[in-house]
């Protein structure tokens, strides 16, 4: 049974732009490409994204920036121009483990590669010497194509883990060998594989033990009847989405369609070249199988010539309202639009309705492809202009706190050295953070204030990243206090604002910031006969101190064991010396932390003997050691 087409099409001004009040604007994300033709978040890392460029390089973004480098350089083993080159590009949800990854091309011969490649050791480049080119039923590793035309190109990992290959009609026009109702060819077919085998397999994938068409001569087919899947995309169900499989097909001369497929549900006919979106075209040859399953969308051409398939919007920053909404766009019309699906519980189908034209509200141009960060944010391609575009809200943007401490918390108790990390954003700026610094000061409770330390931000903080976008997964800061004197504090940071230069934002937190003297006696040893004159020695540092040991003076003091054997004798004072051990653990700065005092006192008996350290941090002594020795 046929689906019902949206009935607003028949007044195709609707489609036309002007038509929606702005709520959506385009904020510019990446630019410099050439011809690119698909944007793909890497799973393993919220700050990176792939740009696939039609003439055989893949660019790779991070934190918002193009880098200079391309991830991978296939231009010596493609064709490019028209519909072919380098056409799709999948990643795996194991492509932190696994390293691998997937391009759709059209080699030097015309025909269609899908490829395996691995990341190299550097994790910002592919491995051009570990591709390998995927084995098909045909007996081939490639997919024959008998025009230039119609090459599909797009791969993308469905939640169910599979590799789905949208496979144009092999070009002309109508398809005049009937292919995609062609049970014997791959061409005008979406294909389902199970690319998760180990790499001793010679084919490079399996077929997935519920493929509709297992049985058959070609397996790896998941449904029929597709002139040109340019691009597709799954209804996200990690973020709430159907699981739904959702198809813009590029139409012959009259009609451009979006293809709704229930999650799992293959095995369905979308009737090229039988039918044009919901209507007959070529009927001379009969369907390879019945029945047709029209599209619950679809526009004519005094709207656009060729539908870029888009994505159902999952992410948060346009608000309720857009989320569960399609948005797609035209190459040639230079046009988006959205629509919203509402989706039948029992049959999982889904109806399309409120058409919204956001064409003058975000772009102009040929609109190659959509694609979504790591926070589920909709970004499109621009194929004429080489630029990479998010789509925001146009309302005014809710309060943000951009700058925050996450340590200390708020009452700690520190001893120095001590950590102030947290993160900071300036939410308007593109590309960066947009806080180029820190500065941490601490407030005392009377005195002046004194700075504890300057930080650059750049620490990984994917969690900030998924909240407000990928290009702030790199706002983390930390940095290392010392030199207080013991006491309480307000800890004040500031952030350095990149588009005024000034010192914007601030968070604080209140500290006690306790003594952080350490202090070692390591001879004599606990209750030790010494014969005088002996050594007391050992080692001794303030870790707060902000430069040399932080250790001043050293004291050291007899107490008689026996109660009335006498007073406390003073045993003297201690010179430094060289400590290579304690430098290298606790830094190079308190190398000079050994002391030693000679004493030919107390008079024999036993004595405890208190070793006091002055610190010039704190100006007092705070830090002290026992040791219980007997004198002869």
């Amino acid at each position: 049974m046929r689906k019902t087409v949206f009935g607003l099409l028949c007044a195709a001004a609707i489609l036309l732009p002007g038509t929606a009040a702005a709520q959506l604007r385009a904020v510019p994300y990446v630019s410099g490409l050439s011809q690119p033709v698909a944007f793909v978040q890497d799973p393993a890392d919220a700050t990176i994204q792939y740009v696939v460029q039609q003439g055989g390089r893949i660019r790779l973004i991070r934190s918002g920036v193009l880098q200079t480098a391309p991830f991978l350089d296939l231009t010596s083993s493609i064709a490019s121009g028209g519909e072919r080159g380098l056409l799709g590009m999948a990643l795996p949800p194991d492509y932190a483990a696994s390293g691998r990854f997937y391009v759709n091309f059209t080699n030097t011969n015309g025909d269609t590669v899908v490829a395996r490649f691995k990341r190299s050791s550097n994790p910002l480049a592919a491995d051009p010497a570990s591709r390998f080119d995927l084995l098909w039923s045909t007996g081939e590793r490639v997919i024959r194509q008998p025009f230039a035309n119609h090459n599909g190109g797009n791969l993308v990992f469905g939640p169910d883990g599979f590799l789905y290959v949208g496979m144009g009609d092999g070009g002309s026009g109508n398809d005049p060998n009937h292919l995609a109702q062609d049970p014997a060819s791959l061409l005008g077919k979406m294909l389902r594989i199970d690319v998760s085998v180990p790499d001793s397999n010679t084919a490079g994938l399996a077929i997935p033990a519920d493929n509709p068409f297992r049985g058959s001569s070609r397996p790896e087919i998941w449904s029929f009847g597709l002139r040109n899947p340019w691009r597709f995309s799954f209804d996200d169900p990690s973020r709430g989405g159907t699981g739904a499989l959702v198809i813009g097909d590029v139409g012959q001369g009259a009609w451009e369609e979006v293809d709704y497929e229930p999650a799992g549900r293959g095995g369905l006919n979308y009737g090229w070249r039988n039918r044009e979106g919901a209507h007959d075209n070529v009927t001379s040859l009969p369907p390879a199988f019945l029945p047709l399953v029209d599209p619950i969308f679809e526009y004519d051409r005094n709207a656009g010539q060729s539908i870029t398939g888009g994505v159902v919007y999952r992410g948060a920053g346009l608000g309720a309202a857009y989320r569960g909404r399609y948005f797609f766009g035209d190459f040639v019309a230079g046009r988006i639009w959205s629509i919203a699906l509402t989706v039948n519980p029992s049959t999982g189908n889904a109806a399309a309705s409120d058409l919204r034209n956001h064409t003058s509200e975000l772009a102009s141009g040929s609109i190659s492809s959509f694609g979504v960060d790591a926070a589920g944010e909709l970004y499109f391609v621009n194929y004429g202009t080489g630029t990479v575009s998010r789509i925001a809200s146009a309302a005014p943007a809710p309060p943000i706190p951009l700058l925050r401490i996450d340590t200390p918390s708020n009452n700690a108790v520190l001893r120095q050295p001590f950590t102030v990390a947290g993160w900071a954003i300036d939410a308007a700026a593109t590309g960066s953070s947009g806080i180029d610094a820190i500065h941490v000061w601490a407030y005392p409770a009377a005195g002046s204030p004194v700075f504890v330390g300057s930080a650059q931000l750049g620490g990984a903080r994917p969690d900030v990243g998924a909240a407000y976008g990928s290009q702030f997964a790199q706002s983390g800061f930390g940095l290392l206090g010392r030199g207080l004197t013991p006491g309480n504090y307000t800890l004040v940071a500031f952030g350095l604002i990149n588009s005024t230069g000034a010192f914007g934002v601030v968070q604080t937190v209140n500290v006690r910031v306790v003594a952080s003297s350490l202090l070692a006696v390591d001879t004599p040893g606990n209750n030790a006969t010494v014969d005088r004159p002996f050594v007391v020695g050992g080692w001794a540092i303030d870790t707060g101190a902000a430069s040399g040991t932080g250790i001043d003076a050293i004291q050291v003091w007899a107490y008689p064991v026996s109660p009335g054997a006498g007073s406390p004798v003073f045993v003297g004072t201690g010179s430094f010396g060289d400590r290579p051990d304690v430098a290298a653990f606790f830094g190079a700065q308190f190398r000079a932390s050994g002391y030693s005092v000679v004493s030919s006192s107390p008079p024999p008996g036993v004595w405890d003997l208190v070793v006091f350290a002055h610190s010039s941090v704190s100006g007092t002594f705070d830090a002290v050691q026992v040791v219980r020795v007997t004198v002869r």
